[in-house]
């Protein structure tokens, strides 16, 4: 029971929060026309590399060249998500672009304990 209310909670406070416009432009647009979860892989990606440094570098290294097999998705899900093109950003736009997209996600900010 926790753990749904938690879920809830970090849902809820993510779909009231509104992307800033350099995520929007270079991140979301994309996800949500081919209907790929952002949450899921913002998840994934905190699962296994737990801190936004690590998940930075790795997330920039793929971004650059998008490798299904350097991927943190399951194969499986290249069966029903088209494989990611290559990033045409500088690498500081690039960078701050997945700053912003580590910052909109961020699970810690979303929650407040009274």
């Amino acid at each position: 029971m926790v753990k749904f209310f938690l879920l809830f909670l970090i849902t809820f406070t993510l779909s009231a929060q509104t992307p800033s416009p350099l995520i929007q432009k270079n991140c979301l647009d994309c996800h949500i026309q081919q209907k790929i979860p952002s949450e899921l892989i913002y998840r994934r990606y905190l699962m296994q590399y737990s801190t936004h440094k690590s998940i930075r570098e790795v997330l920039f290294s793929y971004l650059k060249n998008p490798q299904k097999r350097d991927s943190i998705m399951p194969k499986q899900f290249f069966l029903k998500f088209p494989s990611k093109d290559m990033v045409d950003l500088n690498d500081t736009l690039l960078l701050d672009s997945i700053d912003a997209y580590l910052d909109y996600f961020d699970i810690k900010k979303k929650l407040s304990f009274p």
